[in-house]
Formats: structure tokens, C-alpha cells, sequence
């Protein structure tokens, strides 16, 4: 197994930054320094030398406002970084440009995967607001699964609140996947506000603000992704 993987794996680095503390000559495989690409078995000695001051992790909960690009934002467009001016952290998953709502921004890598892997089946809470009535049979049907293009989606919750406006809770993140669900079912969404990522809820947090994830809320969240 490369190095870089079995640090992953053990939750002491993620794979880039297992290759950044390789390069840095902080890695060590029974005594001698780690190259990248070295290859490691379970009886092998892996020591990590660690900074005297250890960077700190940091974990934010952010309203993404309707317009701001989560990744890879093109010319003329607006990411999180910019808009929040925030540094040193990113954020984990996205949420389209026309939508707004809860993201949790870190500079943690390892939760990565534990966060968006549909394996875990964490929750992600959405509401929802349709520019056509909703239909009487929308809320079995979309609770039931939904084809989008070949992929049957995972059972859902779904809360209808009034006729325009319903209340989703998924445990997985295809792309536009909410979007893409009511227009299967004939349903045109006018706006969609994420609420809640598993215990960290939005709460009354303005577009473009953000608060630190800290104390009881931080420890379940952790705890959760087995962290």
C-alpha cells in the first residue's frame, strides 16, 4: 500500500496532505525518510514528525447566497472565498449557483469523504419552493425514488408545507439532484435553501454569513463522521 493512503486511511493526513508532510521530509518508514510512492506493510514503523505548532482545524457553518459559485468559479464570477473573504479553508460539497443555504467550510481534508460518500448516509435538509402547484401524487412519488437519467435515487423524506413549498431530507448528493427530481415529476423549483448537513443547521445565519462550529454541536458532529 503507498504511504500516502495508508496515512489516509489512519486518519493522520488526507493523501495531499500526506504527500506534502513526504516531501517536507516529515514522514519516516523504519527510520529513513519516506519517498514519494513508498510502499508500506502492516509490520512497518511509520513516524510522523510534527510541527511544534500544529495547525489549528477550523470549522464553519456559511449561508451560501443565491449567485455565489462553490468551485471552480469562471470568469467574472463570485466564489465563497471572495464573497466571504475567508482564507485557508474550503468548502465541503457544493451547492449550485442558483441555489443559497447551508455549506460547511474547513480546512480539515480528512472529513471529506466521510462527509459526501453516500455510504454514510447522511442527512441533508432542504426546503423547497416550486413555481407550479405542487401535484397531489408529488410527495409519494418523490419519496419513493426518482430515474434521473438511468440513476434511481434513494428513498427520501418529503414534508409538503403548503402548495408551493415542500420540505426534503436526503441522504445523498447528486449533481442538481433535487432540481432534477421535480422536473421528472413535473415540478419547475423556483428556489431551493439547504438547512441542515446532519446536526449543523443553518438556523437564522444571514446570506454570506458564517458562525464557528465549537463545543457539543462540534463533538456530534465529529463523532458522527468518526472523526
Amino acid at each position: 500500500m503507498r504511504i500516502n493512503k495508508y496515512l489516509s486511511m489512519r486518519k493522520l493526513a488526507t493523501r495531499r496532505g500526506a504527500d506534502e508532510l513526504i516531501g517536507k521530509k516529515k514522514v519516516y518508514i523504519n527510520g529513513k525518510p519516506a519517498v514519494l510512492g513508498s510502499k508500506v506493510n502492516e509490520d512497518d514503523k511509520i513516524e510522523i514528525l510534527h510541527s511544534r505548532n500544529p495547525q489549528k482545524m477550523v470549522y464553519l457553518a456559511y449561508h451560501k447566497p443565491i449567485g455565489v459559485i462553490t468551485h471552480s468559479p469562471k470568469r467574472g464570477e463570485l466564489d465563497i472565498k471572495e464573497s466571504a473573504m475567508l482564507k485557508n479553508v474550503f468548502p465541503i460539497g457544493r451547492l449550485d449557483k442558483n441555489s443559497h443555504g447551508l455549506i460547511i467550510l474547513t480546512n480539515d481534508g480528512r472529513i471529506t469523504d466521510h462527509m459526501l460518500n453516500p455510504k454514510f448516509e447522511h442527512e441533508k435538509e432542504y426546503i423547497v419552493t416550486t413555481s407550479n402547484k405542487l401535484r397531489t401524487s408529488f410527495k409519494k412519488n418523490m419519496e419513493k425514488g426518482v430515474d434521473i437519467e438511468g440513476y434511481m435515487t434513494k428513498k427520501c423524506t418529503v414534508d409538503i408545507i403548503d402548495e408551493h413549498t415542500f420540505n426534503v431530507i436526503l441522504t445523498e448528493g447528486k449533481k442538481h439532484q433535487i432540481r432534477r427530481m421535480c422536473s421528472n415529476l413535473f415540478q419547475e423549483v423556483s428556489e431551493l435553501k439547504r438547512i441542515r448537513i446532519m446536526n449543523i443547521e443553518l438556523g437564522k445565519l444571514s446570506p454570506n454569513s458564517y458562525r464557528a462550529i465549537e463545543g457539543g454541536e462540534l463533538e456530534i458532529f465529529l463523532k458522527a463522521l468518526k472523526m
